[in-house]
């Protein structure tokens, strides 16, 4: 089988015009090149060079396969070097999820920016998933990260779900609200109101969260008519049919028309993290690494 080496050599000659000077310039003995390039011949079973006494011509067949070989070694430079980034994570494509509660605003936007402007080689695919399914599909490896909010009720083995920050939780409601123009509520103030965010029993997140939230202030959130756990919400409380506990973030996404009202109760914030395959490749532990360290 003909190696690179073969094929370097034979490059090296036919640049450098004769055997003498292509051995200096590779640092080996002028036998050991001209052993080499028979048995390249050997192997395609024709004469490359003509040797004369004044210098080596290449023949038809070498003319033939100079170009040749010329790409094969950049090919194998090119593949060489894509199968190194991709071991040292620098180049690749990542799938990522996040749920609708966290939106990629913010410190998270920062953070992607920053990642992708140093990792040029890398592409992503974002999608929004809840952050339960998003376990399943990182569990099934159908999925490389997921940025969700906690609680989340399901454990998965295999994965490791990492706090990113926690921000503070507000009352969000309509602009015309008889509550939009406080400054600060306590939880127990909202036992009378309709919740357009109701938890799922086999879903933790947000809606779980909020729940806990309003027990802890003796009540149950009372069912909005209209209930979403999308961020079709925001346009639900708009439209005037209830009030949910929203993360700070939220804010920049939302209508300018809704109100975001400060809480008294201790305890009102919310925990964005992070979740992979502990048996991930480079390339993933880069981008947590990333997204992990110290705020830009």
């Amino acid at each position: 089988m003909i190696s690179t080496r073969q094929l370097h050599y034979f490059v090296e000659i036919a640049e450098s015009g004769s055997f003498s000077a292509a051995a200096e310039r590779l640092f080996i003995a002028q036998s050991a090149l001209s052993r080499q390039i028979k048995e390249l011949e050997s192997q395609l079973d024709t004469q490359l060079f003509e040797r004369t006494a004044r210098q080596p011509r290449l023949t038809a067949a070498g003319l033939a396969f100079l170009p040749r070989a010329r790409t094969l070694l950049v090919d194998l430079e090119k593949a060489q070097r894509l199968a190194r980034d991709v071991g040292h994570g620098v180049q690749g494509s990542l799938r990522l999820n996040h749920s609708s509660t966290v939106p990629l605003t913010g410190q998270l936007l920062s953070r992607l920016s920053g990642y992708l402007h140093d990792h040029p080689g890398v592409a992503m695919e974002i999608a929004q998933q809840s952050s339960e399914a998003q376990l399943v599909e990182l569990a099934d490896d159908r999925l490389d990260v997921g940025l969700l909010r906690l609680p989340v009720l399901r454990q998965h083995e295999g994965l490791n779900v990492v706090p990113l920050f926690e921000e503070s939780l507000l009352l969000a409601v309509a602009g015309d609200h008889p509550l939009a123009g406080e400054t600060r509520v306590g939880l127990a103030q909202l036992r009378d109101e309709r919740f357009i965010s109701i938890p799922h029993r086999q879903r933790g997140g947000l809606s779980y969260l909020s729940a806990e939230l309003c027990m802890a202030a003796g009540f149950f959130p009372n069912a909005a008519r209209v209930v979403s756990r999308k961020t079709t919400q925001l346009q639900l409380i708009q439209a005037g049919f209830g009030v949910a506990l929203l993360p700070q973030c939220m804010q920049e996404i939302a209508p300018p028309s809704l109100r975001f009202v400060a809480l008294t109760d201790e305890g009102c914030s919310s925990t964005v993290a992070i979740a992979y395959r502990r048996d991930a490749g480079p390339l993933v532990q880069q981008f947590i690494a990333h997204m992990c360290g110290p705020s830009q």
